[in-house]
């Protein structure tokens, strides 16, 4: 194209308003109405003295009607590129077929498409390149597009349902000094200035939890947090949390509300709150089932396990069911370990999962009536951790003992384990309410609600290897 592209578009409409606009035209009309419209072509024919192109924006589609006696430079129209940009103003009429369409009066080519376009009839199926093309998947693959929208109405209508409820939306600090929120193992970086390495923000947890700590009873956090883990089906190194804490609550207080917030969320999306997921029937509606850990053990790994046991005999049960441990986990970690490897993936749920061990717990309320465990609970639907949730711990002595655990813990190699956060000990010092916290992984929530089995296909740009050659 030798052509200029212009500056700037003056569109005055969308495709979806055109065909809701023009819905009873009759086949054959020809209307006065004149608009611009702008877009992809990602269709063309050519028939003799017409050519017919199909415009696509983000709202859908409508046909482009040329012909040479009332379309300037027909021929370069006819030959135009899939996925060229064009800004097309004309009138809008019908064809006898019934195809609204906008004749081709004027029009411009606002950037040309120098890389071949797939074309509807093979879209875009490499997996890698898709998510490696995300500019090209969003036109070609009309589910991306519609679980990408499907995303941003969870996370919009997700801050609606907590500022209705009295939360308030915070940011913290991506860069920690002090790595600490959630065992993970961190990505570290370099400042300059201070000359100091500095952990990208596992959890925005403690930081949240000193802001309770000042008075702002109800708050919230949906944001990036970042883990140097493996990439897999339901993990990448960086994805979004929401996370609330909420003065003068526990942990059956926050299991309402996350029942509340997710099948109220697929209300709002798909009309009600009873699913498919992979084929599979789903109900989300409230109360959702509550069952301890130790007894999801007991249905789906046939045996009984408590962290009183001596811990020979629960070493004994883990070999018995083929659970590899390290001889240095206590009977809480053997606990968790037996259930993530038994029972966990089998659980369809919606099923709250309470009462997790205190060993693997470090900033979680010990369980008021329970030893050994403490006031925690995951939500697992279809076989998958949708998030985790306590009874927020606010001794600070308990705090500083678990924390000095967890030092010794990454002495001795756990590169996941957290460190000593004397600040966050300091808030506590100060005096924390109870409380209880939550955090939910958005994107695990938004395959959910998608009902896509990769967490890929719901992060616009998801961490790859590098193209090779």
């Amino acid at each position: 194209m030798s052509a200029t592209p212009p500056y700037r578009f003056d569109r005055t409409a969308t495709a979806a308003e055109l065909h809701d606009r023009y819905a009873g035209l009759d086949d054959g009309t020809e209307t006065a109405d004149v608009v611009s419209v702008a877009g992809r072509m990602l269709l063309r024919r050519v028939q003799g003295k017409l050519a017919f192109g199909t415009l696509t924006d983000p709202t859908g589609r409508v046909q482009l009607f040329a012909r040479t006696d009332s379309t300037p430079r027909f021929d370069e129209f006819a030959a135009l590129s899939l996925g060229d940009w064009l800004g097309v103003t004309g009138t809008v009429m019908k064809t006898r077929r019934g195809e609204l369409s906008v004749r081709v009066d004027e029009w411009c080519v606002l950037a040309e498409a120098r890389r071949q376009f797939p074309d509807k009839w093979h879209g875009l199926v490499d997996v890698d390149t898709r998510y490696r093309q995300r500019y090209v998947d969003l036109w070609v693959n009309e589910e991306a597009r519609r679980t990408f929208l499907l995303r941003s109405k969870v996370i919009s209508s997700t801050r609606r349902f907590l500022e209705d409820r009295g939360f308030l939306e915070v940011e913290t600090p991506l860069l920690h000094a002090v790595q600490g929120g959630a065992t993970a193992k961190p990505f570290v970086t370099h400042h300059n200035a201070l000359d100091m390495d500095l952990f990208l923000r596992i959890a925005p947890e403690l930081y949240l939890k000193r802001l309770v700590a000042g008075g702002l009873e109800r708050v919230f956090e949906i944001g990036r947090v970042f883990r140097n883990e493996g990439i897999s089906p339901r993990h990448n190194p960086e994805f979004t949390m929401l996370e609330l804490y909420w003065a003068y609550a526990d942990y059956t207080d926050a299991m309402e509300l996350t029942e509340t917030l997710v099948a109220g969320l697929a209300t709002e999306i798909h009309g009600t709150s009873k699913l498919t997921y992979g084929g599979r029937d789903l109900d989300l509606t409230p109360p959702w089932r509550r069952a301890t850990m130790v007894e999801l053990i007991a249905e789906h790994a046939g045996v009984e396990v408590d962290v009183a046991m001596p811990i020979d005999e629960l070493r004994a049960i883990a070999k018995g069911l083929r659970v590899s441990f390290k001889p240095a986990w206590g009977p809480g970690k053997l606990v968790l370990e037996i259930y993530e490897k038994t029972s966990e993936a089998e659980i369809w749920g919606p099923v709250f999962v309470c009462d997790y061990p205190q060993e693997v717990s470090p900033l979680a309320r010990v369980h008021r009536s329970k030893p050994g465990y403490v006031e925690r609970f995951e939500p697992i639907v279809a076989g998958r951790e949708l998030g985790n949730a306590f009874s927020e711990l606010i001794d600070p002595d308990d705090q500083r003992a678990r924390f000095e655990a967890q030092a010794a813990e990454k002495d001795a190699g756990d590169d996941e384990a957290m460190s000593v956060d004397e600040d966050y000990l300091r808030a506590l010092e100060y005096g924390l309410p109870p409380t209880a916290g939550l955090g939910i992984g958005i994107d695990r929530l938004v395959m959910l609600l998608a009902d896509v089995p990769n967490i890929r296909d719901v992060i616009l740009f998801p961490t790859l290897r590098p193209e090779s050659g």
